[in-house]
């Protein structure tokens, strides 16, 4: 697999600032082989991305015509996607399909604008005061190959807001739509198993109904007033624009990306990303390359990287290549966490945050579960010539990328790769 179809890196990346840089490092061999511990030299240089992405910068991925959130002025209060106009519906499905769903779901007090009981933003940030939680998390597209951007965000659980529902009777699953400008063709919509939405495991994130990024509103370009946020997984299980909920007895999954030919369970996957560079680099100087490593569900060991001298017509390698799997492979320098109170939004301490030590204020993992962290290595000075560099990523049960989920239906993760001249 690769990311362009001659596997070249894309060149749109979220990120801002110099991808490839130079850097003062003791000399180091010509072509860096195996990793080796002691012979890799020290990178010191600042993080290359903003840890938390500005909310403009995120790369949009959007539905529906027009886009939710291109509407304005009365428009986009008359959809309900203003702070004073946003309402919330919970309602239960009244599918049956014999002989596989005999009975519908019900709920003992649903919420509906119809009869005056809909949420409000009052409510829901009532409820935050309460229950509210924040969390660091990537977002990540099931079919892009790049990430999206990275945020704070904050919000109610959702196990909170069925509470208010409540006694149900024959849920076995939840989905949940955002605004589709009243058109029923242009619905997209997600769903979660009733287990997954109203128990959070311990040391794991919950799905919640997130009114915040990086301290401020939503705004509508990400998805606000109100939007689903779903830890684990891509970003259409992160549903934008968020107004609808239902309860349904109907076990399968009820999601949009079903009928796309998408695995709509899919978890994010660990994987390294490499920023694009330039095309060419001056003979003689230690050059440092840079990119950006997701934690999926099984977390991240370290970052590799392989530089390779190729020819003018570099024969192209699939990522199981027995060639790129011999490697060799060199073990890539993870930045460190930053400094939290730079980072964070005044007045959020990152001894709040989930995923972090209420103590020390230091995340449990690093990088965080479900969030990104930069990493770097140096590729020394470099004799004249051609080169690829490839990266990837290793989890914690020993899998490199783009094992051990390598269809591309499950999400993209295939190597990138950085082509360059040295002159």
């Amino acid at each position: 697999m690769s990311n362009n179809s001659d596997g070249s890196l894309p060149r749109r990346t979220f990120v801002q600032g110099t991808a490839v840089l130079a850097a003062s490092l003791a000399a180091g061999p010509r072509l860096l082989r195996a990793a080796d511990p002691q012979a890799a030299p020290t990178v010191e240089k600042a993080n290359p991305h903003p840890f938390l992405t500005p909310a403009e910068d995120f790369y949009t991925v959007a539905r529906g015509n027009p886009k939710p959130h291109t509407l304005t002025g009365d428009a986009l209060a008359d959809a309900r996607l203003t702070a004073d106009t946003w309402r919330l519906e919970i309602e239960a499905d009244p599918f049956v399909e014999e002989p596989l769903v005999k009975v519908p779901a019900t709920l003992e007090r649903p919420r509906t604008i119809a009869d005056g009981t809909a949420l409000d933003m009052q409510a829901l940030l009532e409820l935050g005061r309460r229950h509210g939680v924040k969390y660091i998390k990537a977002m990540q597209c099931l079919n892009i190959p790049t990430p999206l951007g990275q945020g704070l965000w904050e919000g109610v659980p959702l196990c909170d807001l069925l509470r208010l529902c409540g006694k149900l009777n024959n849920v076995r699953r939840i989905y949940y739509r955002g605004f589709h400008n009243r058109d029923p063709q242009q619905i997209f919509q997600s769903s979660l198993s009733y287990t997954q939405a109203i128990e959070t495991p311990p040391g794991e994130l919950p799905v919640f109904l997130a009114y915040r990024l990086n301290g401020e509103p939503i705004p509508p370009v990400r998805g606000g007033p109100v939007r689903m946020i779903v830890p684990w997984s891509h970003g259409f299980k992160s549903i934008k624009w968020l107004q609808h909920i239902f309860v349904t007895n109907d076990y399968r999954a009820n999601d949009t990306y079903a009928l796309q030919n998408n695995d709509p369970e899919s978890t994010l996957k660990t994987a390294a990303y490499v920023d694009a560079g330039p095309e060419q680099v001056v003979a003689g100087r230690p050059v440092v390359a840079t990119g950006q490593v997701i934690s999926g569900a099984s977390g991240v060991l370290r970052v590799e990287a392989w530089l390779r001298a190729v020819g003018d017509n570099p024969r192209p390698l699939a990522d199981d290549d027995p060639e790129l799997l011999r490697g060799p492979w060199r073990e890539c320098q993870l930045l460190p966490p930053p400094d939290w109170s730079s980072v964070l939004p005044a007045g959020v301490s990152s001894r709040e945050l989930l995923g972090f030590d209420e103590q020390t204020g230091q995340p449990s993992a690093w990088p965080p579960r479900y969030g990104m962290a930069s990493w770097s290595v140096g590729l020394g000075e470099l004799s004249a010539g051609k080169y690829e560099l490839r990266a990837r990523a290793v989890d914690r049960n020993g899998f490199a990328q783009p094992e051990p989920r390598p269809q591309q239906k499950s999400g993209r993760n295939g190597l990138q790769v950085w082509r360059f001249s040295v002159l």
